[in-house]
């Protein structure tokens, strides 16, 4: 029996070893790690680094990157504002994954592909669009899906692949959607950043960032860099906001301050973010960070009072983002446990006629709808690669998570012991 045991025990340990280590390889990818290793594609994988584009790319979990060597790169590094390169590079990453054997199997020898673009709603009609056509004899060409587009980029050499995780390939030529190279900076629009709040539905915020003068040190802050989350219109009404008057002046400029950050940190950099973030209130008394969660593709903020959900994206315009939320930001430093929360006095009801008994107040008005899911590719990839020799080292893209991995070795554990109880 002693021997029995042993052996169950043995072959426990061997199968939560393989799963570790099987868990291991598709739990993430780190396209900065991942290039670092070519030099040849430096001034690429320096660009994804600047424009946070390595972060969106890091966050998603089926993704296709068409990278450009040194001498490629020449036309877009240092020619254009930041905000023009990354609209450029966005397009050079397919929401899909493509390895070589995929790339010569299209179906009807062409298709269309999401590209990262697409999800900034700066992209209208196709400009979003890759199209990829087999031109057979091995070549891949690759063009805007823009009507008169050419097919003015071809594919070159694979450079890396974690079926079906992300697939690296690179191109010769970047590819140009019209009017991406041609867009204006985006200094005239962040010059304005009240104008920005008050047509998203931020009234009230632009207007408190204004009378405290807090306006001018966010202002300050666009050169280097500027996130801010503004509090919608209703964020102000709901149940539980504090009476602003009953705050200091320098309690309204902490909690103003609180909504920005001095850095660009969009969306995807907050869905990648593990650490304390620091705010532009941070400098004074207190910590005033926050931290952040995900839950699919929604961005949860933590004050350590009250959570507050990433709503919609008012500009994203490096080094600037600008970030409705569905909640107002309450540091703990000003609305802790250790300090009352006075609510908001209610509005003065009206004279004109009273509600009968049989009216109930009116309800809060609800926040807005959460952003669809974009995690997930266009569709899931209908063939699999015989395997290269590259891929063959690599476990499919299967997105073991923790959850999912201590549920079955505590399954496997059970099952095991119950069977070596018998003998």
């Amino acid at each position: 029996m002693a021997a029995s045991q042993s052996r169950t025990f043995s072959l426990l340990a061997f199968f939560t070893f393989s799963i570790l280590a099987c868990a291991s390889t598709v739990s993430s990818h780190n396209i900065t790690q991942i290039l670092t290793d070519s030099p040849d594609y430096s001034s690429f994988n320096s660009y994804l680094t600047q424009t946070k584009l390595a972060d969106e790319i890091n966050s998603r979990t089926t993704i296709t990157v068409l990278v450009l060597n040194n001498g490629a790169m020449s036309s877009l590094a240092g020619k254009h504002p930041l905000s023009v390169i990354k609209s450029a590079l966005s397009l050079l990453v397919l929401l899909d994954y493509y390895d070589p054997l995929k790339l010569h199997g299209l179906s009807k020898g062409t298709t269309l592909s999401t590209t990262l673009y697409q999800t900034t709603g700066n992209a209208p009609g196709n400009l979003g669009f890759v199209n990829i056509t087999d031109l057979k004899g091995g070549k891949v060409g690759f063009g805007s899906a823009a009507s008169g587009s050419k097919l003015d980029s071809s594919y070159t050499k694979s450079v890396k692949q974690i079926p079906y995780n992300i697939s690296i390939l690179e191109i010769d030529a970047p590819i140009i959607a019209p009017g991406v190279l041609t867009a204006p900076a985006p200094s005239a629009a962040v010059s304005n950043i009240t104008g920005l709040l008050e047509k998203a539905g931020c009234k009230t915020f632009a207007g408190l960032l204004v009378s405290s003068g807090v306006l001018k040190t966010y202002e300050s802050a666009i050169d280097k860099g500027l996130t801010v989350f503004a509090p919608s219109d209703e964020a102000f009404k709901a149940e539980g906001v504090p009476d602003l008057t009953k705050l200091t002046q320098a309690e309204v400029v902490s909690l103003l301050e609180y909504h920005a950050l001095a850095e660009y940190k969009p969306k995807g950099s907050l869905k990648t973010n593990k650490n304390n973030i620091t705010t532009l209130a941070t400098s004074g008394v207190g910590k005033f960070d926050l931290t952040t969660s995900t839950s699919g593709d929604e961005v949860i903020l933590h004050t350590g009072v009250a959570p507050s959900r990433l709503a919609d994206t008012v500009l994203d315009a490096t080094p600037v983002v600008i970030f409705t939320v569905d909640s107002v930001l309450l540091p703990a430093e000003l609305f802790g446990k250790s300090k009352s929360i006075s609510p908001a006095p209610a509005p003065a009801p009206e004279t004109a006629e009273a509600p009968s008994p049989a009216e109930g107040p009116s309800p809060t008005a609800a926040s807005p709808p959460a952003p669809p899911t974009d995690d997930a590719p266009d569709s899931a990839p209908s063939d699999s690669p015989a395997g290269s020799a590259k891929s063959k080292s690599a476990n499919a893209a299967v997105g073991v998570s923790s959850p999912s991995l201590f549920t079955l070795l505590v399954t496997f554990a059970a099952v095991t012991v119950s069977v070596s109880l018998r003998f």
